[in-house]
């Protein structure tokens, strides 16, 4: 009932305030003649009142004292109940001053003037506190409440609190703070004790947690991450916040207290990279991102920004998303020149075309098909994007100056079980073998010459067509929830994280490097739907089932970042790693290359594949129609 409670007009806010006034003026002159009613003349208190109620009105109608919702009073309402009061009792106190001066009566005594301020503040506050505390036990008595702790009491955890004792339509009630600050603990805000960080097992024993709310961002990843699976091992919700930049006028909406994101567990602890190297070198340059409508590709375009280049031109063959992307990036960096560039990587003509025009100094390469069991459907297109594609690139940029081309590779180039792994662990070698072409044909004259560098990293989270996404929408519509297999593990790193990493190693590069990322620990793809639907609400195999619908053709259970045959050297960053892989001759490579993509030009995927295998030898199909080329390979070699 107390929930449609409708907001009072605010002259009834007005006249209440002027009760208040009229009241304190009569509790002061009952405190200054020792509580004896009969002492005060009813005449003299007339006339006080009247010009105490004319100069309250007129105070209290100026500083729009009647524009608050009482039931929500603050800390900021109490200031302009305080400066209302203080107005008044100036303004009476200067019609003392002229009085006297015309030699009149003061109209109302110094000590009654202190008596009346300080009886009118009391009143007008605590009528107010006492509205606000009826709708808030009202709001508490709620049966369906949920007992809510909030981590971190800071100000965006108090803010949290407020908003929520604030919103009739939230079932929240917080009965705790929890906090790492020693100095904090024991204390209490708002009525609502602090505990201590370890306290929480405790409450969640005596069943006084339903909900818990993440306030603070500077929590480490994976103290969250022990906290979050205490939760849903309880099965308790875990809510998040977003941080205080994202607020608007620094005010919390209870729409903006949301379930924790799965890829906020996954996140690591955030990584320092050289940005002064990165802009000496990136400074004034025309720098050209392929695939920048994708996942990596706009977030190396908005991490370029910051550097200060001449020029960041765009290239993708996705016109809409490539639209959106320049509209984003000009948006948010003003002061940034950036060209769409619509353009297919293998279209010759049009490539030439991009670099005779902007001649670049700079290539990050993030163009490519990725999809495992597409590209295992359509061997042609990952010969023809993937190698092809990087091919003519990587001629142009030799042609054109380009001083660094940086390709971006994957984890399933290594070891190899599709046809997308093998295109770009033969794009690996091609653009490795060619660099190392450059650099014998250079030694001794003095020339310079492209330098290209390889990044290698794995699964990026939220990237378009991840695993992430899709368990999401299949939570959303009910379920089930698809694995490929109950064993398969993936290795995950943050969009940002990679691209800062792709730049650090591209500055850092002196060509002919294959930069490996540390990835951290794997991560069994089953345990995160799990704790997905946990995130959601839900109970695995319960609300949502989860079904193993066996490995796609190609897949893999585990990926790896080198080979057997490939060690790794340190690098000044503890998280970037190069890999010492086998060596090739160019000649030969060039020769293979050119066959395998002349083989795509016929569309006889079995000869495509084939081929690949003949280029990479550690390419063993898994899960694929391609094995029987495995077998037959191993009864030649037997032969």
């Amino acid at each position: 009932m107390f929930d449609r409670f409708n907001i009072v007009p605010r002259w009834i806010i007005f006249a209440l305030d002027l009760c208040c006034s009229a009241a304190a003026l009569f509790f002061a002159y009952l405190l200054l003649n020792s509580f004896t009613y009969a002492a005060i003349s009813s005449a003299d208190f007339s006339r006080k009142l009247l010009v105490v109620l004319v100069v309250s009105a007129a105070v209290f109608f100026r500083l729009k004292m009647f524009a608050g919702i009482v039931r929500y009073t603050s800390a900021l309402d109490s200031i302009r109940i305080l400066l209302s009061v203080l107005h008044c009792l100036t303004i009476l106190f200067l019609l003392n001053t002229i009085l006297i001066a015309f030699n009149r009566i003061p109209l109302l005594s110094n000590s009654l003037l202190v008596a009346y301020g300080l009886m009118n503040f009391l009143l007008l506050i605590t009528y107010r506190s006492m509205v606000k505390l009826f709708f808030l036990y009202v709001k508490n008595m709620k049966t369906t409440r949920k007992q809510t702790i909030i981590y971190g009491a800071g100000d965006l955890g108090i803010a949290a609190k407020r908003t929520l004792d604030h919103d009739h339509n939230s079932i929240n009630m917080v009965v705790g703070f929890i906090d790492d600050n020693p100095q904090k603990v024991g204390k209490i805000i708002d009525g609502v004790r602090i505990y201590r960080t370890d306290y929480l097992k405790r409450l969640i024993a005596q069943g006084k947690v339903d909900e818990l709310i993440i306030s603070t961002h500077n929590i480490p990843v994976d103290k969250k991450a022990a906290i979050v699976d205490i939760c849903l091992e309880h099965d308790i919700k875990v809510l998040t916040m977003p941080p205080v930049h994202r607020l608007i006028n620094g005010e919390i909406r209870p729409d903006q207290i949301q379930k924790l994101r799965i890829e906020d567990l996954l996140e690591r602890e955030p990584i320092q990279i050289d940005n002064q190297s990165i802009r000496q070198q990136l400074s004034g340059k025309r720098i050209l991102v392929t695939g920048a409508a994708g996942s990596i590709g706009s977030e190396i375009a908005r991490q370029l920004g910051k550097y200060g280049p001449q020029l960041i031109i765009l290239t993708d063959q996705a016109e809409t998303p490539l639209h959106d992307l320049q509209l984003e990036l000009e948006d948010v960096q003003k002061n940034q020149v950036y060209h769409a560039f619509i353009g297919d990587i293998r279209d010759k003509e049009r490539m030439e075309a991009l670099f005779r025009t902007f001649k670049p100094h700079y290539v990050y390469h993030a163009a490519a098909y990725k999809h495992v069991p597409m590209m295992e459907n359509h061997p042609v297109e990952a010969v023809r994007t993937n190698i092809m594609g990087t091919q003519l690139l990587a001629q142009l940029a030799v042609a054109y100056g380009v001083e660094k081309f940086v390709m971006i590779s994957t984890d399933k180039a290594v070891n190899p079980t599709n046809v997308m792994g093998a295109s770009k662990r033969i794009a690996e070698i091609y653009v490795q073998t060619y660099f190392n072409h450059l650099a014998q044909q250079s030694r001794g004259s003095g020339k310079s010459y492209t330098r290209f560098i390889t990044t290698r990293f794995g699964n990026v989270l939220g990237s378009n067509g991840s695993v992430i996404p899709r368990f999401k929408a299949q939570i959303e519509k009910g379920g089930p929830v698809t694995v490929t297999h109950p064993e398969i593990t993936r290795y995950f790193m943050t969009i940002p994280e990679a691209c800062q990493l792709v730049l650090e190693a591209g500055s850092m590069g002196k060509g002919g490097e294959i930069y490996v990322f540390d990835m951290g620990k794997s991560v069994k793809i089953a345990e995160l739907a799990k704790k997905m639907i946990k995130l959601s609400g839900f109970s695995p195999n319960k609300d949502i089932n989860i079904e193993y619908t066996g490995l796609r053709p190609g897949e893999k259970l585990y990926e790896e970042l080198l080979n057997d045959l490939e060690n790794t050297l340190p690098t000044h960053h503890h998280k970037i790693m190069i890999a010492q892989v086998r060596e090739y001759d160019f000649e030969q490579v060039e020769t293979e290359v050119n066959q395998l993509i002349k083989k795509a030009k016929d569309q006889n995927q079995r000869e495509i594949v084939l081929k690949m295998k003949q280029l990479v030898p550690e390419f063993k199909s898994n899960n694929s129609i391609y094995e029987e080329l495995d077998e037959t390979r191993q009864k030649n070699i037997a032969i």
